[in-house]
């Protein structure tokens, strides 16, 4: 893709092969003559690392685990003779992988970071940091307090608490979704509101 020439659309940032781009931004759903010749600024090997796309799978595979260790432990309370077996392995499984899944996820975070933004020091991604490593610490709570067959209020409390923090750190990184890809984007002026009252 780097070879090629791109082009990308002002309003949403969104970057394709000038030979894809149809009628509209396939993104945004906006013209074609929204859109202005665009350089890729990142190296072929950091674009390579992003585009296997390692974080993005890991942080779904851990949310697997999230959602569904509460879910399950909620369910089992309400229908305690349904599959009995199955949902007590399911839920240990949950509550034993989620740590594992929190490993891979922060790693592949820590190396996304760097790799997107070259920097872990800047406010949002240390929130991203602090929220990962307050879940994994809750996960390993959970994983040292549950027993196999027996699902105590905590470990249901650790359970909501742990899926409290994955909505927080998930709603940070969308707000990194609209993080504006490097470009020669200008945004438009503003009207005067003296102009518009003459």
């Amino acid at each position: 893709m780097i070879d090629e020439e791109l082009v990308r659309c002002r309003p949403c940032g969104y970057v394709m092969k000038e030979s894809e781009l149809g009628d509209v931004c396939p993104a945004c759903g906006l013209p074609r003559n929204v859109f202005e010749p665009y350089r890729e600024k990142v190296s072929s090997n950091r674009l390579f690392i992003l585009g296997l796309d390692i974080h993005p799978i890991a942080i779904h595979l851990s949310q697997t685990f999230v959602a569904l260790t509460p879910a399950l432990i909620i369910f089992h309370y309400f229908f305690p003779n349904f599959q009995e077996i199955i949902v007590h392995s399911v839920i240990y499984f949950s509550i034993f992988m989620l740590p594992i899944s929190l490993l891979v996820s922060t790693v592949s975070g820590v190396v996304d970071g760097i790799t997107r933004f070259k920097t872990l020091q800047t406010p949002m991604l240390k929130s991203k940091i602090i929220y990962s490593l307050l879940i994994l610490i809750l996960s390993i709570i959970q994983l040292i307090t549950s027993t196999s067959n027996v699902y105590h209020w905590y470990t249901l409390l650790l359970g909501m608490a742990i899926f409290g923090c994955a909505v927080k750190l998930g709603l940070l990184g969308k707000r990194l979704l609209d993080v504006i890809l490097p470009g020669k984007y200008v945004p438009r002026k503003k009207k005067s509101t003296t102009a518009s009252k003459n």
